[in-house]
């Protein structure tokens, strides 16, 4: 069959148009579900009638009510699950098959994605109990690299990285305790989100040490990543870590002006002696100056020092604390690498438990001081990456070693986002991690999204370019060389095939951004054209609007109302206008505007209920005009 493009944006404005879309996505997906099969990235996978039940259902909904399509933002989305989160009737293994069990209810999570419309496919292999950021310390089998099966695919959410990669699922849910959000997204040219702590419930979830996982989010994107985030976050009366997201930091965060970026300066940057590693950062710290970023060097000693207490200080005991009882009745049946891991866990004391909780909060008080002086750390997601005989030679080294940019991320309760930045002539991909403070995820998505679309990469597998490293690199220094890709895998989400023509698709708006409006920079920033101005049919009403502390119009069709009301029609290429409708949020949803001369074209409309409690504006004839008529009445 042909090509489909998963990004959730282009997927989503497809569904907007043509809800039966999603057999054709399930279809593309089934095809790739067997053509990896020979890679172990699942552990349990949902019958596939169940599968196609599912969405059937999803499309008989629709049919009854297509408002519903507009409350589902993932709408027959097909994910993944890691394997240590609970999904109602599929077993739980955390990669240990004497621990499993059938789970009685989601994960609070997962209840999430179920309600939003996304469709699970089953549940991803893993490093047992996720303890580790290699990929192959698993029973079910070593999960490979997506371009090099002879490398690493990255621990611990192996499988769920793996699947999004290969074009298995559109996104998929990990977990992140010292790095297993990010390093598997970084060896596989994907996403990899790591929220604050708490920002997502854990309730359902298998904990390693419970005060520090995090349910991370693998996509091909940083808007598919943020979307996903918009759906799972939320309080849970479950989980005493549950949080909230601060007011401030609602809503997103654009980091278009200048920013400062931190890098860890002398001795602590390693690479491990990979050459291409080191190049391939120094092209990142280029492509973010030329974004507006300011590099400044830092004394990185804090973090390397922090990261070190994760296995040499009491979090070992919190992970003891998991699943240590289940080490001691049932000898044997867990990995030898793991009974090695644990082993000093036992002669820990409750005195040391405290003197490394006074240190840590001494390190998160020096951490608090250098984000005054930097916006973001940038740093590599890992040193180097490993081949599968390097791990087994010397299993424990060389993971400890892949935890370097990591393992200190949730102790000093940062946030974390792993992005894709270039190819290696060995046609293996190389990443960088941006990392905020709690709550900064919005930022953190804003710039990465800027960043990753700098690169020129394509998504996932596929026809792979270099991103154009030699112009970044000065001249005089050794240079990545390209080289054909590994794979010609039909699944490119830039180059290949695509689900829409590549004609514009219009869309109207008629408010906030609109030309000269505070949003309109939103349009220009995805390549969207100005067409024309226009004016509605007469049978539209114009409403101001106050909703959840924001002011913007909206306009509802209304039969007998005689308004015409001035519109903007912008051109957008597909991929563009499915970034643009990531944006919006209730109480707007997406419909069909009739003009004045006869011609109809997609725009928002507001929601009834909410129109009823704004201010009807209609005689003013649009909402340029409405805000002159207030600045004169002002005058």
């Amino acid at each position: 069959m042909g090509t489909v493009n998963l990004e959730m944006g282009v997927l989503r404005l497809r569904y907007l148009q043509e809800p039966n879309y999603v057999r054709t996505v399930l279809a593309f997906v089934h095809a790739r579900l067997d053509e990896f099969r020979e890679n172990p990235i699942w552990i349990y996978q949902e019958n596939w009638s169940s599968i196609l039940a599912q969405s059937e259902a999803l499309l008989l909904k629709i049919e009854r009510d297509a408002g519903a399509l507009v409350g589902m933002p993932l709408f027959g989305m097909p994910c993944a699950v890691k394997d240590n989160i609970d999904v109602a009737g599929m077993p739980t293994t955390a990669a240990c098959p004497s621990f499993a069990y059938t789970a009685e209810s989601d994960a609070f999570c997962v209840a999430k994605l179920r309600a939003a419309g996304a469709l699970i496919l089953g549940k991803t292999n893993m490093d047992q109990f996720a303890t580790g950021l290699v990929g192959s310390r698993s029973p079910y089998g070593s999960v490979r690299n997506a371009f090099n099966p002879d490398f690493i695919s990255g621990g611990s959410s192996s499988g769920s990285a793996l699947a999004v990669a290969l074009g298995q699922a559109v996104f998929a849910l990990g977990t992140d305790t010292a790095g297993s959000g990010r390093v598997p997204a970084g060896f596989n040219n994907i996403v990899g989100l790591k929220p604050t702590r708490g920002l997502v419930s854990t309730a359902g979830v298998v904990p390693a040490c419970r005060s520090l996982d995090c349910v991370s989010v693998f996509a091909l994107t940083c808007q598919d990543a943020d979307s996903v985030l918009e759906v799972i976050q939320g309080p849970d009366e479950r989980d005493a870590y549950s949080r909230l997201r601060p007011a401030a930091y609602q809503s997103l965060q654009d980091e278009h002006g200048d920013f400062r970026f931190g890098v860890p300066g002398g001795a602590h940057l390693d690479f491990a002696d990979n050459a291409e590693y080191a190049l391939g950062f120094q092209a990142a710290c280029a492509r973010l100056e030329s974004l507006g970023g300011r590099r400044i060097e830092i004394d990185f000693s804090i973090f390397a020092d922090t990261a070190k207490m994760l296995y040499q200080g009491p979090w070992l005991a919190e992970r003891q604390a998991a699943f240590g009882d289940f080490l001691a009745d049932h000898p044997g049946q867990v990995l030898p690498v793991l009974e090695k891991i644990m082993a000093p866990a036992d002669s820990l004391k409750a005195v040391d438990a405290f003197r490394s909780f006074y240190k840590l909060e001494a390190y998160r008080a020096a951490c608090r001081e250098k984000f005054r002086h930097i916006d973001i750390l940038v740093v590599p997601t890992t040193p180097t990456h490993y081949s599968l005989a390097e791990i087994d030679a010397d299993p424990l080294a060389t993971n400890t070693r892949l935890g370097t940019y990591t393992n200190f991320v949730n102790l000093l309760d940062l946030s974390a986002l792993a992005v894709p930045a270039a190819m290696t002539s060995r046609g293996l991909p190389f990443g960088i991690t941006l990392i905020a403070p709690a709550f900064a995820e919005k930022k953190l998505l804003s710039l990465g999204d800027r960043f990753h679309r700098a690169t020129g990469l394509t998504l996932g597998v596929g026809r792979h370019c270099l991103l154009g490293l030699q112009e970044d690199i000065p001249d005089g220094t050794d240079r990545l060389v390209p080289k054909p890709p590994v794979t010609d895998s039909p699944f490119s989400s830039r180059d290949a095939g695509r689900v829409l023509p590549r004609e514009g698709v219009q869309i109207a708006v008629a408010g906030l951004h609109m030309r000269g409006q505070p949003l309109n920079v939103e349009l220009t920033d995805l390549g969207a054209k100005f067409i024309r101005e226009a004016r509605t049919a007469g049978r539209y009403k114009l409403y101001a609007m106050e909703w959840q502390g924001r002011k913007f119009p909206g306009l509802v069709k209304q039969i007998g109302s005689s308004g015409m009301v001035t519109v903007e029609i912008w051109e957008f290429l597909p991929e563009g206008a499915g970034r643009f409708l990531q944006k919006v949020r209730e109480p707007l949803g997406l419909g069909t505007l009739e003009l004045e001369d006869g011609s109809s074209v997609k725009g928002f409309l507001i929601e009834a209920y909410a129109a009823a409690q704004g201010k009807d504006i209609t005689e003013w004839g649009g909402w340029v005009e409405y805000l002159e008529s207030l600045s004169r009445t002002r005058k």
